[in-house]
This record gives structure tokens, sequence and C-alpha cells, in this order.
């Protein structure tokens, strides 16, 4: 299985777990065409589309994605907010706390912390992948996750970056503050967590002015001991249960 970000950040998130057989797409808040190009325009090969909220940086594009013929799995608020009938025939709405299956990927939605209509996290079974944990947009997370093997977190911001240079623009600030997740929380998470089994840290979705993409893999693989990578539009990297298989 490959890991593929199509885009990550406040400009758009889109990524795709792919292999020779199958491609899930997580979020599509990037132009379609972008999706289309990374899927070599292999549509039908796209099982389905995991949505964590309806926020543009996440959502650009599924109207457009739904018109290909892909089914979006999201909460029904998020796709009410987003001017989509839940009922429609490639809507599948997901609970907050839900099991469902996406091709050969077998799914568990969960809270997150965020301002939005009905936001959600997701852990995501594959037998090439193990247990991948997708979290963010989010404060932070009350849970913790057992047995997993890849993970895929939000890094955002640096409370001491945005303090200095946010310190006139305190709506912004306390709206990152109130709705991300910054690099403490983040290594303060995986570290509540078993991350014994763990292969790949990801980290995505960092802020362009708020963040320092070196001292933030530094920062994490130090408290992880773990192969820490930042996210980047174009990354692909192998993304297996083991990194032999």
């Amino acid at each position: 299985m490959n890991l593929k970000v199509i885009g990550t950040g406040s400009r758009g998130n889109a990524y795709l777990l792919e292999n020779e057989e199958e491609a899930l797409l997580i979020e599509c808040g990037v132009n379609i065409k972008a999706i289309k190009q990374a899927i070599k325009f292999n549509i039908k090969k796209i099982v389905g589309c995991l949505v964590t909220h309806e926020h543009g940086d996440h959502a650009k594009s599924v109207k457009e994605v739904m018109n290909l013929g892909i089914k979006v799995y999201t909460g029904k608020k998020t796709f009410e907010a987003l001017g989509i009938d839940s009922n429609h025939h490639r809507a599948y709405s997901v609970w907050q706390n839900d099991d469902f299956k996406v091709g050969g990927f077998k799914v568990k939605s969960f809270d997150v912390e965020h301002d939005a209509a009905e936001p959600v996290g997701f852990l995501i079974n594959h037998k090439e992948t193990g247990n991948i944990l997708f979290l963010t947009d989010t404060v932070y997370s009350p849970y913790t996750f057992r047995g997993l093997n890849n993970i895929i977190i939000e890094a955002n911001y640096d409370g001491e970056i945005a303090k200095r240079k946010l310190s006139d623009m305190e709506f912004l600030r306390n709206r990152i503050i109130q709705s991300h997740m910054s690099i403490d929380t983040c290594i303060d998470f995986l570290k509540a967590n078993d991350i014994t089994a763990v292969n790949n840290i990801v980290l995505i979705h960092l802020s362009d002015s708020n963040s320092h993409e070196k001292a933030f893999q530094y920062r994490v693989a130090k408290a992880t001991g773990k192969n820490v990578t930042v996210a980047y539009n174009g990354l692909e990297m192998e993304f297996n249960k083991t990194p032999f298989l």
C-alpha cells in the first residue's frame, strides 16, 4: 500500500491510500483535477472518499467527487452543511461512533473537537496497512487507540510561534488554538497511546506561518522513536503494516 499526499494544509487536504487493486480517498479539499491526476485518471479504482468535516480545505470537491460515481462517507450534519441531501445514493452518513466497510478497508469513525457541524476522525484497517489512525482538525482527542500500525496526525502550530506572530490578531489566534492541534498536544497524544507496533507517523496540516517543519519532525521522532515524515504536496511513500511487506 502507498500513501499519496495530494494536498495538505490550509490550502487544501486530500490523501490517497492506494495499492494495485483499489484506492481510498481521505478528504477532498483540493481541485478535482488534482485528485484525477493523483489516481492517473483511473477513477473507478477509488472505492470511496472519507470526509472529516465540511470546511472547504477538506471538502471543496465533494460534489464533483460524487458526480464521478464515488461514494462519500461523512456525518449527516456535514452533508447538510455542504448542501447535499443525505439521502443521495452516493452519500453515506456515518455516526461519530460507527463501523463500516469501504472496499477492502474497514473504517471506524469517532468524534473530534472542532468548530464544524459533525467533525469526525477515522480509524482505518486494511490487511496491508494494519490499523491507521487519521486524526486532524481537532484541539485534542480524549481517546486512546490500541494496535496502531500507522498514524496520520495533525501538528498544526507551535503555541509560542502563534503567540508571537499573531499577537495583534486575537480572533485568528484564538480560532487556531480552539480548533486545531498544536505540536505539544500532538506529542502528548502520541505518548498516551501504545505505539509499539507503529511503523510510520505522518504529520499533516502544518500551518504555513505558525509551524516549523524540521523542528516538528525532530521533536516527534525524539519523543516516539518512530519514523516521522512531514507531509507535503506530492509526497508518496510506502504505508504498510511492516516496512518489509
